[in-house]
């Protein structure tokens, strides 16, 4: 049973800031105190790992990296990492999305810089050893570099670049410290973090590079099947992720040691981890590597409770919740069920014509993580906005909304969700605040334009937090 608890969804990357994108520095301590104001428990990120080149952190160099963006420039000044001068040279231009482009080409030079003054040698080495993946990591991208980013099928030189091997070293180490001590104020404070594990690698990363038996690549290095989704809700071609598929025979000859080693890392980062696209344990959907689109694949299938039962040896208590949304059969329910992690709920999946939907709020069970929206879908005020009259009319009725105006209707419906029986609803922050279709963070199956949202200091402020508690404690979630 889950203990009844509600949390806010929002990535690091989204939080106010001077310096491009949000960092594990004082502003994400003042979203803790805004939460634990607001009577909330669980604070819900997206990947931490390094994004890829559209910013999506669900496709990355390394399952096992950090985010070097996230790094909160003011405490390196403080720690003499930094001059004041460089500090300043690194003020964004606007507070309200991330400056991704000018961050490329901008940041690890300056963070070079700082990776060059640092002398904690111990303290460095100590994390390396205690995280040989991130180290494989850091090694792989110092190799990229050597071969002038080159994938690493076609690398030709074994040395790496020097200068940039102390940088990924010395930018993870800090990242990862930085990192901790939010995470010990969060739980200071009653706040638990939810992190996130996207269920693929990308083909071009330390993961796949380092231990290319565990995929099923040819003897070139590359894939003739890829992952991705068929056809659904987000997109009519499916998603052609073009992730390489897990070789799941030769991983369970070690009893999945590599997912073991991914599950204990996230535990050291987080309180909970949300498990991305849950269904591919069951099974998986495979794509031939010539295909322009998902269209075309096949369900294959997976490793089941083998690798459930691996990960919850490692797991312990820390709250697994199972990615179980979009082509789910009957075996991928039996699978959550057996497997105990909580499934997830999305209202935004409640009124396509189907009174017996688990996503509608009076069908939720105890057992389950209830959702406005997901970083995947619209706003709320986006979706409402969007719904034919009749679905809306529907949706207003459902929630008892009576109001002249049905676009004040979002308090009644985030009440509503709080009333539910799901053990624990999550908001997106823009739902919070009533924000738009123009804040969404990402739209699934277009590749540019997504990641970017952020909100600002002064907005984050306008958030009704005695409300918010008065909520979560009528309900039943403090």
């Amino acid at each position: 049973m889950l203990k009844r608890a509600s949390g806010v969804l929002l990535h690091v990357s989204t939080l106010p800031g001077l310096y491009g994108e949000g960092a594990f520095g004082d502003e994400a301590r003042r979203f803790v105190d805004l939460l634990q104001k607001a009577g909330f428990r669980y604070w819900q990120t997206l990947p931490f790992c390094l994004p890829d080149m559209v910013n999506s952190p669900y496709k990355s160099f390394s399952a096992f990296s950090l985010n070097p963006n996230f790094i909160d420039l003011p405490t390196l000044q403080k720690e003499g990492l930094l001059t004041e001068d460089e500090l300043r040279s690194a003020a964004q231009e606007r507070p309200w999305a991330c400056e991704f482009e000018r961050l490329s080409k901008e940041r690890l030079p300056l963070l070079q810089k700082a990776a060059a003054r640092f002398t904690d040698e111990a303290a460095l080495a100590a994390f390396l050893k205690a995280h040989p993946h991130t180290a494989d990591f850091c090694r792989f991208m110092a190799l990229k570099t050597a071969n002038g980013g080159a994938v690493w099928q076609e690398w030709t030189g074994s040395e790496p670049d020097a200068d940039a091997l102390r940088l990924w070293q010395v930018t993870q180490y800090l990242a990862f410290k930085q990192w901790t001590e939010i995470k010990a104020y969060a739980n200071a404070r009653g706040v638990e973090i939810i992190g996130d594990i996207p269920i693929y690698v990308d083909l071009d990363s330390a993961d796949v590079w380092a231990s290319p038996e565990l995929f099923r690549l040819n003897e070139t290095g590359y894939p003739a099947e890829v992952a991705g989704v068929p056809p659904d809700y987000f997109a009519e071609d499916g998603q052609l992720w073009g992730n390489p598929l897990y070789d799941w025979d030769e991983m369970q000859r070690d009893s999945y040691r590599w997912w073991r080693e991914r599950i204990g890392f996230m535990t050291e980062l987080f309180d909970g981890v949300r498990i991305d696209h849950f269904r591919g344990v069951e099974s998986y959907y495979a794509i031939p590597a010539t295909e322009k689109t998902a269209r075309n694949g096949v369900w294959k299938k997976g490793p089941g409770m083998a690798l459930v039962n691996a990960l919850k040896e490692v797991a312990g208590d820390t709250l697994l919740i199972a990615e179980d949304l979009g082509d789910i059969t009957p075996e991928v329910c039996e699978l959550v069920k057996e497997s105990g992690f909580p499934g997830m709920r999305v209202l935004q999946f409640a009124f396509l014509g189907d009174p017996g939907s688990p996503h509608l709020p009076h069908n939720y069970d105890n057992h389950a993580v209830a959702y406005t929206g997901t970083h995947d879908n619209n706003t709320l005020l986006g979706y409402v906005w969007s719904l034919d009259e009749n679905t809306r009319k529907t949706v207003l009725q459902y929630f008892g909304y009576t109001g002249e105006h049905w676009d004040a209707c979002y308090d009644t419906i985030l009440q509503g969700m709080l009333r539910s029986h799901a053990g624990v609803v999550v908001f997106p922050i823009q739902d919070l605040l009533h924000y738009g279709a123009d804040t969404r963070l990402n739209k699934p199956g277009e590749a540019e334009g997504n990641w970017s949202f952020r909100v600002t200091a002064a907005q984050l402020g306008t958030v009704d937090a005695e409300k918010l508690r008065r909520w979560n404690e009528l309900y039943g979630r403090i």
